[in-house]
């Protein structure tokens, strides 16, 4: 990485930089005030049965946008974008194996397909900052811990499997205000799933993510547990397709639309 972080407040910048290669790192705490988003790029034929699968789960799947087949600019999310260099580092994967993580992806670039925008959290843990209240992994600056759990999506077509979801530690007051505070943006999640009680998702150890990074959760303190929008990597693993291409965790992209576009009232 050769830019510094707090340089990148605004969307284009975060896309400008990714661009250049001068960003390769997770976009946690960039660009207050922008909206991120999950990617997920299938071939045109196995676009429809995804579709269908995040209508079907849009709790870790909240579109944004979806774009039009051998189209890689989100026109709605931001005008003067490119999915091929504008995320910091993306996921390749062949017959649901990752074989490689690349920070441009131009040479994979195809006419057939087709690029799924979804709702991230980092939206509202903007909110949550600006109400007062830490996120862990931001203070320590860490991607946010992610994990699989034992609950299945509602599956569509190919696509199914297990709910990933993210984890932020609080006392229980302020676990109540989290909760109050992130059911305002059902676009980017929306409030938890799950509060403490890991084991209940099949979570063993939370020192084990399976993406992301531990962070630790202090006595006292509840995890609560957001769906995350890391789910169709899991999915994508479990249906063995040919080809995809999604963001690498904790990497996204950064919109120029505005956190407070997606808020409900």
């Amino acid at each position: 990485m050769n830019v510094d972080r707090s340089s990148l407040k605004t969307g284009s910048s975060v896309r400008q930089a990714c661009r250049t290669g001068k960003f390769t790192g997770q976009t946690s705490g960039l660009a207050s005030g922008f909206a991120q988003a999950n990617l997920v790029i299938l071939r045109e034929r196995d676009a429809s049965d995804f579709l269908q699968f995040c209508q079907k789960n849009p709790k870790p799947c909240p579109l944004l946008e979806v774009t039009k087949a051998g189209d890689f600019c989100p026109a709605k999310l931001a005008t003067d974008s490119d999915l091929r260099t504008d995320l910091p580092r993306y996921r390749v994967w062949k017959q649901g194996t990752l074989i490689e993580e690349p920070t441009d992806i131009s040479h994979l670039w195809r006419d057939d397909l087709v690029s799924f925008l979804i709702g991230c959290s980092f939206t509202f843990e903007a909110a949550l900052i600006e109400a007062g209240l830490p996120v862990r992994h931001i203070d320590l600056g860490l991607n946010v811990p992610m994990y699989r759990t034992s609950l299945n999506c509602e599956p569509a077509g190919i696509f199914s499997g297990p709910l990933v979801v993210s984890m932020r530690p609080f006392k229980p007051a302020d676990a109540i205000r989290a909760v109050q505070i992130t059911s305002r943006f059902p676009a980017v999640h929306g409030a938890p799933v799950h509060m403490g009680f890991p084991e209940q998702l099949g979570i063993t150890n939370l020192a084990q993510p399976d993406f992301g990074e531990a962070v630790p959760v202090e006595p006292g303190e509840l995890p609560l547990f957001w769906a995350c929008g890391v789910t169709p990597q899991a999915v994508l693993m479990q249906a063995k397709l040919d080809f995809a291409i999604t963001h690498s965790p904790g990497c996204m992209f950064v919109s120029d639309l505005k956190d407070e576009a997606l808020a409900i009232s």
